[in-house]
């Protein structure tokens, strides 16, 4: 029975100890708590890297389309010597990679 008059005579400072436990689980866990933010900030960094990663390859691509299609002979006769294995008789082929 004290317990109980106890509470009533409490209730403003029950209530804020719920509310800042409350608070303070939220704001560390959760969906946009401390280790949702610190999980996300890394995968947007992960994907930065990916991203100038594809547009570094994005470029070579374009520009070797652009030889391609200029009729660039010596970048033509080199895809034709690499994809053929083609040499004439008097050439030594040595591959470096």
């Amino acid at each position: 029975m004290r317990l109980i008059e106890s509470l009533k005579t409490n209730k403003f400072i029950l209530f804020n100890i719920f509310f800042t436990l409350y608070i303070s689980i939220n704001l560390i866990g959760g969906e946009r708590g401390l280790f949702s933010y610190f999980d996300k900030k890394r995968i947007y960094e992960e994907l930065e890297i990916k991203n100038k990663v594809l547009t570094s390859e994005l470029k070579d691509f374009e520009h070797k389309i652009s030889l391609v299609k200029n009729n660039d002979l010596d970048y033509l006769d080199m895809l034709y010597r690499e994809k053929f294995r083609y040499g004439t008789k008097d050439e030594i082929i040595i591959k470096l990679k």
